[in-house]
């Protein structure tokens, strides 16, 4: 099998197994919306550790930046789609400046949910997705540490000349 193919295999694998305990642990929690760590979990989910990290790192900084930006923007605006646009370009613009702009995507949609669906208890909307996110991107991460089934060549780098 081609080495794209067993790559691919093996992160949906990863991708699967962290959806699936991911939503497992928050509904055991009964958490009131699941979705959002199992969504976390598929997002950040890598083959390598550092990658995993990475990216579950970015989610976290995009989920807070939205959150806090939806809280703020939901005591102000009412809940239109004149208010969603502007909290999108609002979250996504504060994730430019704070040099964050690969979640920037993320922060516009969750400032977005909280500004137009939450804004009776944005506080703990928002504090709940931050949770629901970490419990996701927690999984993610310690999933990263199980060994690949196979070793894949491509992944192994050629020693370095001396």
């Amino acid at each position: 099998m081609r080495p794209q193919i067993l790559r691919g295999i093996q992160l949906a694998l990863r991708a699967a197994t962290a959806a699936g305990l991911s939503i497992a642990i928050a509904q055991f929690l009964e958490f009131e919306h699941p979705i959002y760590a199992f969504i976390a979990a598929v997002i950040v989910t890598d083959l390598t550790p550092s990658q995993t990290r990475q990216l579950g790192l970015r989610r976290m900084v995009a989920t807070v930046i939205g959150a806090l930006c939806g809280v703020g923007l939901s005591m102000a605006l009412p809940p239109s789609a004149w208010a969603v646009a502007l909290s999108v370009l609002v979250a996504m613009t504060l994730c430019y400046l704070a040099r964050v702009s690969e979640g920037a995507r993320v922060a516009g949609y969750i400032c977005a949910l909280v500004v137009f669906d939450h804004g009776a208890e944005p506080w703990l909307y928002a504090f709940y997705r931050f949770i629901e996110t970490a419990l996701g991107v927690g999984v993610a991460w310690l999933i990263s540490y199980v060994p690949k089934l196979i070793s894949i060549a491509d992944d192994i780098k050629p020693a370095q000349p001396r």
